[in-house]
């Protein structure tokens, strides 16, 4: 699945503070940020109970999204439509792990989406299977 193509919106020269201000979190300094107001702890949540997620875990929706759940919540049941690990959900909504395990919590709570372990390969295949085939061949 493409991931959705989104443009970076710029902070308008004439909007922007003037070079002489000191930086602030109001004006966009070292712990503020203009592009998204909101703080973490506004999407995540206020219960802090998180669901045991590995970057890895595939995430898969049940059902299309309900008009009660949040725009971030909207945007990562649309993405999940197809399975997409943690990883690849943050970084397609630009929001941290730990902002995400919060979101994925809430809507497995909901039963709006599943999350799967991912299919482990074995690293290294048998030995004794490997030798029996190496006789099997030598013996042709």
């Amino acid at each position: 699945m493409t991931p959705p193509q989104r443009k970076r919106r710029r902070p308008k020269p004439e909007l922007a503070p003037p070079p002489s201000m000191p930086p602030t979190p109001e004006n966009g300094g070292e712990d503020g940020d203009t592009r998204n107001p909101e703080r973490l702890y506004v999407i995540s949540g206020a219960d802090g109970a998180r669901a045991e997620l590995d970057l890895v875990t595939l995430i898969v929706a049940r059902a299309a999204p309900p008009p009660s759940v949040t725009p971030e919540q909207a945007a990562l049941l649309r993405l999940c439509l197809a399975p997409l690990s943690v990883a690849e959900l943050s970084a397609y909504l630009n929001l941290p792990f730990s902002a995400m395990t919060a979101l994925i919590t809430e809507l497995i709570t909901a039963e709006l989406v599943q999350a799967r372990a991912p299919i482990v390969r074995q690293a290294l295949p048998d030995r004794s299977l490997l030798e029996a085939v190496m006789h099997g061949l030598q013996k042709l």
